[in-house]
């Protein structure tokens, strides 16, 4: 049997980068995310900023695959845009700031790599709650824990880490219809509906507020809700 070479076989990971108004941070997290010594493809979304980013992302040429929107869509419209074109095995998402540190992503996916699950989350409470992070935020982690339990009868220390790899065929099964951050719960919702175990693994977290650019609004905690609930019963 004749091996392709890496250059030409398809990527075990596509490193999806949803980027709106990034310019301070995409250079960096791309120079990181294209250090990693795991085959992949990176592709980068930018959703109609309006500073730099597009330009800088632009920059790296053809280690990346850039994408565009011509109007801000949202995190999860980005995602789906991405996945159209993703070829690798595993898809994960990797914000543009600094909050997850990228380094962490070839552990994340090895699990699928190896056939033992299809879906692995990263999970930045197994130590309890990170330092840094605004009270708000807490609260809507740990009602976003209580409600997947009392929905889904399945207990996750955290639904709404960004660090979310899943198998690529089982991503598109899922027919996402998010725009925004409901990506998240969308994603947890139809994974637990299609029988999936949710491997969790612990990550290093380092939040932002709102004056480094943080765009998570408590609308969003109130749309994650929702959608756990809408997508526990709808046909998919």
């Amino acid at each position: 049997m004749t091996t392709l070479p890496e250059a030409c076989a398809p990527p075990d990971v596509s490193i999806v980068i949803p980027a709106y108004n990034e310019e301070d941070t995409i250079a960096e997290v791309l120079e990181r995310v294209l250090a990693l010594p795991v085959h992949k493809e990176v592709l980068v979304v930018d959703d109609c900023s309006t500073d730099r980013t597009f330009d800088i992302a632009r920059g790296f040429g053809d280690r990346i695959v850039l994408l565009r929107h011509e109007r801000n869509r949202g995190k999860g419209a980005a995602i789906r845009t991405a996945l159209e074109h993703a070829k690798g095995e595993v898809c994960i998402v990797q914000d543009a700031d600094l909050e997850y540190d990228p380094e962490q992503i070839p552990e994340l996916i090895q699990p699928i790599l190896a056939g033992e699950v299809d879906v692995v989350y990263g999970t930045r409470f197994h130590r309890g709650m990170p330092k840094g992070m605004a009270l708000p935020n807490r609260i809507v982690n740990v009602l976003l824990r209580w409600a997947v339990a009392v929905l889904f009868w399945r207990r996750l220390s955290d639904e709404a880490t960004c660090y979310k790899a899943v198998r690529t065929s089982l991503l598109r099964r899922m027919n996402l219809v998010c725009e925004r951050f409901e990506f998240c719960p969308e994603v947890t919702a139809k994974a637990i509906r299609l029988g999936k175990e949710i491997r969790e693994m612990p990550i290093r977290y380092r939040p932002r507020g709102k004056d480094a650019g943080k765009k998570i609004r408590w609308t969003d905690g109130v749309e994650a809700f929702w959608t756990l609930l809408r997508h526990r019963f709808s046909r998919f």
